[in-house]
């Protein structure tokens, strides 16, 4: 069941089960990883929680902020999936490489939409990050559009440390976010990246010191949330398209959307 509660905190069995907070003000909507005592460290509830928000979203939303509660963004998998012991309530390692190749990979989907949807073009994406943003976590945060971080941020791409390859996304959009030869350094190596070089490759839009990570994420979220949803969600989706288009095209795609809102300029012209 899906509750609208005070200070406008949206209330769901699966975002509850995956220690994820949600809270929708207006246009803005704040998603919280709230498992501090584990540094927020990713399981599969926690992945399909995240999987979830996009449903939840009022059609007012049009900018998405993810952060993490506590001292660390995101540890990345919780590696008591890799024990005997496991994580209680949650698939181990070992039963999921027991489904298979095709059975893995189905299981690696779903972990995938948690990280997908923030790229969705009606709304913008800010990752807020403090701390530690390993793995899975660091892909969390190169999922989103911009990040915003703190001085003692640190990024690791941990997983060919792990004997694994980075699968929530994080080869693409790294790959996007700095070119191939970094990305693939980055991601082969799996050494760690501070704060300050992450900010000279172009990773995070703003650095600030730890304690003033929140307003400074919360004015780049009002820089957007300021102006017309329509106008917003139009840029996101020529900025993304961008890419795969000539100049030619690009241009006639500028036009073509700036068509409805020219006419909404022009219908509030008394």
């Amino acid at each position: 069941m899906t509750v609208m509660e005070q200070a406008g905190e949206v209330r769901h069995d699966v975002l509850d089960a995956g220690h994820v907070r949600l809270f929708i003000e207006g246009p803005l909507a704040t998603v919280v990883l709230n498992l501090p005592e584990r540094r927020n460290a990713m399981t599969a509830s926690r992945w399909a929680a995240l999987a979830a928000v996009p449903d939840l979203l009022t059609d007012d939303v049009s900018v998405v902020l993810v952060r993490g509660a506590g001292a660390v963004f995101c540890a990345g998998l919780d590696l008591r999936m890799a024990t005997v012991e496991g994580v209680p309530g949650e698939q181990s390692i070992k039963e999921v490489a027991a489904l298979g190749a095709q059975g893995i990979q189905d299981w690696i989907e779903v972990q995938q939409r948690a990280h997908t949807w923030l790229g969705d073009p009606r709304w913008i994406s800010v990752a807020a990050v403090q701390g530690a943003a390993v793995g899975a976590g660091f892909q969390l945060a190169l999922a989103a559009d911009i990040r915003v971080i703190a001085t003692d941020a640190r990024f690791c791409m941990k997983e060919a440390a792990l004997g694994l390859i980075p699968d929530v996304t994080g080869t693409g959009t790294l790959y996007r976010a700095v070119g191939y030869s970094r990305a693939l350094e980055l991601s082969a190596s799996a050494r760690w990246m501070d704060a300050a070089e992450a900010m000279s490759m172009g990773l995070a839009v703003r650095m600030v010191a730890p304690e003033d990570l929140a307003k400074a994420s919360a004015e780049v979220c009002a820089s957007f949330t300021a102006n017309p949803v329509g106008a917003v969600r139009g840029v996101k989706q020529l900025m993304l398209d961008a890419a795969g288009r000539s100049q030619a095209e690009q241009a006639a795609a500028e036009r073509a959307t700036q068509v409805p809102l020219l006419q909404a300029m022009a219908s509030g012209i008394s």
